[in-house]
């Protein structure tokens, strides 16, 4: 089994789904497909060049940021993540819906040939790009389930100068990489969650561009500044240059 692509999804419920679509197709520099599903609720962003590697989709309730990982061969990838500690949750028009050993829910889907990572758009004259999934760990948790992201991806599992922090070697020409956060350890979340990264040339002024797009500004690091997008989805804007 190999994992030859990664896919961002972020759900929203009905009544935030056409302003998170609207939010993140204008700071990804991409165009909204037609709508498909048997309710319409899926829609792909489609870059200016490049293959897409973030979708949305409209959701009954609650909602967040889960990984579609593509493989070569779904059944074995199955498998592998239930033997690794993975729950299964359903199957979706015959997409096998798992949770993590901590909860992130994750989706495995049959390789579409998917390979090039687009460009960094610039956005207001300003080069920034989605190119991370942080996946937010409940700190008991931490160690067990980035050791699983670890196995399941079989990519080099590594430290970051941050010692909440760590992340996973990025694979030649995938367009995300993951990163591995441990939460504070009176941090309210009893299960995995996930959320998105931009990487910017320059934050300060990325800031004030996606506030113009309805975003809010909800604390700032060093590194890096917290946002809330105009559906209230949280994600963050990085000081490091982004993948490509």
């Amino acid at each position: 089994m190999t994992i030859v692509w990664l896919t961002a999804f972020i759900d929203r419920p009905a009544e935030r789904f056409d302003a998170a679509t609207a939010f993140w197709a204008a700071v990804t520099g991409s165009a909204v497909s037609p709508a498909r599903g048997a309710r319409d609720e899926f829609a792909t962003l489609v870059p200016a060049d490049g293959d897409a590697y973030v979708r949305v989709q409209r959701v009954d309730a609650g909602g967040g940021i889960h990984l579609d990982v593509h493989v070569d061969d779904v059944a074995a990838a199955v498998d592998a993540a239930t033997g690794l500690g993975a729950s299964p949750v359903h199957q979706d028009a015959g997409v096998p819906v798992l949770r993590s050993p901590s909860g992130m829910v994750f989706c495995v889907v049959a390789d579409d040939g998917s390979r090039r990572r687009p460009a960094a758009p610039i956005v207001e004259g300003v080069r920034s790009q989605l190119d991370r999934v942080c996946i937010d760990i409940p700190a008991p948790d931490y160690d067990a389930e980035r050791h699983f992201w670890a196995a399941l991806t079989g990519w080099e599992l590594r430290g970051a100068p941050m010692n909440e922090f760590s992340y996973l070697a990025l694979q030649q020409g995938l367009a995300l990489g993951l990163l591995l956060q441990r939460l504070e350890p009176d941090s309210p979340a009893t299960e995995a969650g996930a959320h998105l990264d931009l990487a910017c040339d320059d934050v300060d002024a990325m800031v004030g561009t996606h506030r113009g797009l309805g975003a809010a500004v909800m604390a700032e690091h060093e590194h890096w500044t917290v946002m809330a997008d105009p559906a209230g989805l949280p994600y963050c804007l990085i000081r490091r240059p982004p993948l490509s």
